[in-house]
């Protein structure tokens, strides 16, 4: 049996998905090996990296998490239907580096930034 490979770049179908999408949830594992997620904003990049922001990143458990270990998950979803019963969303695991310095994303947020590179990207529901 073949396996394909993982996918790393977003299609066409993820891209509009995710525009259409301000909520997604953030899965961290910290230094003794315990997980953590939590609601985040995120910001789609055009080399399909996904950027995390926040209000004092560099206080938060995440961003301790990320410093511990890279390795994160990613879940967008949403049920926009019930007759029928439609869900729809894309992962996103990946590895995690902490970036600090200005971004266009808004003032209110802080300069430190979580950015995501994929390393295997699935979706479903997005056809419906």
């Amino acid at each position: 049996m073949t396996t394909k490979p993982a996918r790393t770049e977003l299609n066409e179908a993820e891209l509009a998905y995710l525009g259409s999408q301000n909520l997604a949830r953030l899965a961290t594992v910290d230094a003794k090996g315990r997980p953590q997620a939590n609601p985040v904003g995120f910001f789609l990049r055009p080399d399909s990296t996904v950027d995390i922001g926040g209000w004092a990143m560099a206080k938060s458990k995440k961003w301790r998490n990320v410093a511990a270990n890279r390795y994160v998950s990613l879940v967008v979803d949403d049920r926009p239907g019930s007759d029928p019963f439609v869900v729809r969303g894309v992962e996103i695991r990946g590895t995690a580096e902490q970036v600090v310095g200005p971004h266009d994303y808004g003032d209110h947020l802080s300069p430190e930034l979580i950015r995501i590179t994929p390393y295997w990207i699935f979706s479903w529901g997005l056809d419906a």
